[in-house]
């Protein structure tokens, strides 16, 4: 065989090797982009994963899973506190003020973590063994009925058929709520001692008084207290406004000084999945980065395509003030559900998370826990509740703390 009979072949039979690798590639599935992959930086503790099942009383789970990891850095044991004594004593409170505003007022099962601290404050605690709340024949929180039938009696006496209120109705009501939540203990015993949910609060080591309610609006003076203005706060607590940088500033110095937070935020954007992932994707460039050079150093695949912007890590949006409180102005940020941060966490790319507590029970990929990115955190956080101890000292002296 001559030299040049041996070049064709060899040429030949190169074709064939990448006709054949072409088509096995065409009919192969094409590589799955990558998912999410977490480092924990910061980690406190938190209690065991609770579910709120069907009610809408995610603040008060949030709110006391919050205080359950207060009472845990404070030095106290492990408790599982009883989120039906604050919505019975809380339903109870939001009832009288319906009536007084003759109807004014928004009524459901939503509130704030204002309202579960107020309770403390005002009625004690019990454990959760003490009033399960669960009362109605299921072994789960199910609310529909007990929301329909107290707002049904609030509004019938609010139309005064007798044209003056009675002295029945309150504990009209009272006896709704103990029917399908239980009646409140006055007193219980714990570890061989006797309480009353007010001498039991005393006894747990944090002060219900280092608590405060951060804000972040523009419509709002900054480091002024404001009243959340949001339907759920019916208690018209108040809450501290600071710029976004400084709310960023709080929740950072908190995780990282043992501490955590409770955490308010809407959960309608796409970007937060039931997955247990929170991000803001940056659609725009996404699209524009996919199948370029670029795509290896920002995470967007081609493969991804036909997949939601959130399968993987990827560019997401800047936010800024002006951001936030657009999507506050027309209805698109709203005060969905409260949560429980409680660390930091980082992916593959370097892109900082926090880490969630959610009330769901063990759902999602991580079982009931959440990654929500720090872009997430900037754009959708309608408050958060702190200990005051945890906020840097400059932004506390700003705030007169």
């Amino acid at each position: 065989m001559n030299l040049k009979s041996f070049a064709l072949l060899t040429a030949a039979a190169c074709m064939l090797s990448v006709n054949a690798f072409a088509q096995k590639k065409k009919g192969q599935k094409p590589e799955e982009p990558q998912g999410y992959v977490f480092t924990t930086v910061v980690e406190n503790p938190v209690t065991s994963i609770k579910n709120q099942s069907s009610s809408g009383t995610c603040w008060c789970f949030s709110a006391l899973s919050f205080f359950e990891s207060e009472i845990m850095r404070a030095g106290g044991p492990e408790l599982d506190l009883s989120e039906m004594f604050v919505i019975s004593h809380a339903y109870a409170d939001k009832a009288e003020k319906y009536v007084r505003l003759h109807g004014n007022l928004n009524f459901a099962g939503g509130s704030s973590f204002g309202d579960a601290l107020y309770v403390m404050k005002h009625y004690g605690m019990v454990p959760n063994v003490e009033m399960t709340g669960l009362n109605y024949g299921t072994d789960i929180h199910v609310h529909g009925e007990l929301d329909a039938v107290t707002k049904a009696y609030v509004s019938a006496v609010i139309k005064n058929p007798n044209r003056k209120l009675s002295t029945a109705w309150k504990n009209g009501f009272q006896g709704i709520l103990d029917a399908y939540l239980g009646e409140k203990p006055e007193k219980f015993t714990v570890e061989g001692k006797e309480y009353t949910p007010k001498s039991f609060v005393e006894s747990l080591p944090i002060n219900l008084d280092d608590y405060v309610d951060i804000v972040s609006w523009t419509h709002i003076p900054y480091y002024t207290e404001t009243v959340q203005e949001v339907p759920d706060n019916w208690r018209w607590e108040k809450a501290y406004n600071v710029p976004l940088e400084d709310m960023m500033a709080i929740i950072d110095n908190a995780l990282n000084n043992g501490y955590t937070i409770a955490w308010a935020s809407d959960v309608s954007e796409k970007g937060f999945t039931r997955d247990g992932i929170g991000v803001v994707p940056d659609t725009d460039a996404i699209k524009k980065a996919a199948g370029s050079d670029e795509a290896r150093w920002i995470g967007a695949n081609p493969a991804a395509a036909g997949k939601p912007a959130v399968a993987t890590p990827g560019p997401e949006l800047k936010i800024t003030p002006e951001m936030r409180q657009a999507a506050y102005d027309n209805y698109q940020t709203t005060d969905d559900h409260g949560m429980h941060m409680y660390g930091i966490a980082k992916d593959q790319n370097g892109t900082k998370y926090y880490m969630i507590k959610n009330s769901w029970g063990e759902s999602g990929k991580y079982k009931g826990y959440w990654y929500i990115s720090e872009s997430y955190v900037q754009y959708k956080t309608m408050d958060i509740l702190v200990n005051k101890n945890s906020i840097p000292q400059e932004i506390r002296a700003k705030l007169g703390l």
